[in-house]
């Protein structure tokens, strides 16, 4: 299907929430996608987007309206009334507005819900716009085509026809408006197996008529034709044979998004184990700089269906990063769901310290919401690790085994973090990790410290730890230990004496230290 124009996004979205003051290049511009505007980032090039001038007063607009034009963008979406019309009308830009009160988050959601619908790929989706711009057309009345679930998959733009308030705000958020009655008119008409006209909900609404899709005794979901009071007499029939053409679009689409999905998951997986040619998975996915999320199960949980219930969170991940980012990849391997998440890369990069950070709360925002989500509907605790951001798919590798070691030292109290806010302990297990592989590095005293307490109930191995804690300050190590100083004096001289172990040596105490910290777990 041809990309989402501007007029027919208008036509859309509608007056009442977007409003056009100037369209340079007409109501067939092209919309490709929305955009929104960070002042500390480079603007992309972009061809067809709809920058979101979030940040930006109105009347202050004018330099980032020609930024948009020379990115190559359709359009700039401003919060109020005193946009510059003369600068975009001078530049070929189209100028929108919105509401002073209107959240630009909510803005972005429903641009982009309008504009991916629209511009559905060539999945099947597409030709289902097609297919309700037809019916529509014949009956006489706006169409739209719903899955099982209420979410509305395609709807016509044929002008001219009466809508509803209902209609409107289905198509803003794709779904249609929950309700009492709404859910008594779907059981109506997927319990029937012709077209049932149905009465306004409300004095406000339109009656419908509606017929559901099958195939093969399976409900697909159903089309749903606003009856204005002039209706095509032969509207009925035509219903039945459109429902019969949506039923093999939406069983074509469904093959094609399981293969796509399917593809995506067998070559992430390939990735993350190092087998897969990154710039091949780069090329599909159209990412390059990207970072590894690591979801799994609070493993001292009990769950009594455990994989199950796996299943059940990698759905989560990937339904709200594809709500985030489009088409995406997430796969389950070993007890863990990975995703990855999009990061700007190099030549993006911005040239404020800010920037870094920004993503990083970015993702964090992200990964909080999905533990947060899987938490309340798999009511078993969840965990999420960010591994580090890699400049390019070669690196995800190194990225998962970040985000892996951040899951080990996941807990009640840190559900969610990334590895640079726990590198010190993601650095020291790794050490422990090879000090454990590698015997020779596991010889010397500290065996002998935490073998002498076990036999002569001493304590010298949390001396020691309080001592080089407080930087080899015997008055603060007899602090922390709630001791005299004399007494935590003698007991490192017993170290001394009776093990043989020379304090006085720097690199000694830093091997001493590490191994009790690593390998004896001793931290006090």
């Amino acid at each position: 299907m041809d990309a989402c124009t501007l007029g027919a996004l208008m036509g859309v979205v509608g007056s009442t929430a977007l409003r056009l003051h100037t369209a340079p290049a007409g109501p067939g511009a092209p919309v490709t996608e929305a955009l929104l505007y960070d002042a500390h980032a480079p603007l992309p090039h972009a061809p067809g987007a709809l920058l979101l001038a979030v940040g930006v007063r109105a009347a202050a607009a004018g330099p980032l309206v020609r930024a948009a034009a020379k990115a190559g963008m359709t359009g700039v979406v401003v919060r109020g009334e005193d946009g510059p019309v003369d600068e975009a009308e001078a530049h070929g830009v189209a100028l929108l507005a919105v509401d002073e009160e209107a959240s630009w988050h909510q803005v972005h959601l429903v641009l982009a819900s309008a504009i991916g619908a629209r511009s559905a790929p060539s999945s099947g989706l597409g030709d289902l716009f097609a297919l309700a711009d037809a019916i529509a057309a014949a009956t006489g009345g706006a169409t739209a085509v719903e899955d099982p679930r209420q979410r509305i998959l395609a709807y016509s733009t044929v002008p001219g026809q009466p809508v509803d308030e209902d209609r409107r705000q289905g198509i803003l958020g794709l779904q249609v408006p929950d309700s009492v009655d709404n859910g008594d008119q779907v059981r109506l008409v997927f319990g029937s197996d012709a077209p049932v006209r149905l009465p306004s909900l409300s004095a406000d609404n339109l009656p419908r008529l509606a017929v559901a899709v099958r195939a093969g005794g399976e409900t697909l979901g159903a089309i749903w034709v606003v009856d204005g009071g002039t209706l095509a007499p032969d509207a009925e029939d035509t219903l039945v044979q459109g429902a019969s053409t949506a039923a093999l679009l939406l069983l074509r689409a469904r093959a094609a998004q399981e293969l796509d999905r399917d593809q995506n998951t067998g070559l992430l997986r390939r990735l993350l184990d190092g087998t897969a040619d990154a710039s091949t998975v780069a090329h599909r996915l159209g990412w390059d700089s990207v970072r590894v999320a690591a979801f799994a199960l609070d493993s001292a949980a009990s769950v009594p269906d455990a994989e199950r219930t796996l299943l059940r969170l990698l759905d989560v991940v990937r339904l709200q990063c594809e709500a985030r980012y489009g088409r995406h990849a997430c796969v389950c391997l070993d007890g863990v769901v990975y995703a990855l998440l999009p990061a700007p890369g190099e030549d993006d990069a911005p040239r404020t310290p800010q920037e870094r950070p920004t993503a990083d709360r970015r993702h964090r925002q992200l990964a909080e919401d999905i533990v947060h989500r899987a938490g309340q509907s798999l009511r078993v605790p969840v965990r999420a690790a960010l591994g580090e951001v890699v400049p390019d798919l070669g690196g995800v590798t190194d990225s998962r085994a970040d985000a892996d070691t951040v899951l080990r030292l996941l807990h009640d109290a840190l559900p969610v973090a990334t590895v640079d806010e726990v590198r010190p302990k993601v650095t020291l297990l790794r050490l422990s990790d090879v000090m454990r592989e590698r015997p020779e590095l596991g010889a010397g005293a500290w065996r002998q410290v935490l073998a002498a307490d076990a036999e002569h109930g001493t304590d010298y191995a949390r001396t020691l730890m309080s001592w080089f804690d407080a930087g080899c300050d015997v008055a603060g190590a007899a602090k922390a230990l709630s001791v005299h100083p004399n007494t935590c004096r003698y007991r490192l001289r017993q170290v001394g004496r009776q093990l043989g172990i020379d304090l006085a040596d720097p690199d000694e105490r830093l091997v001493l230290w590490l191994q009790l910290r690593v390998l004896g777990e001793c931290a006090w």
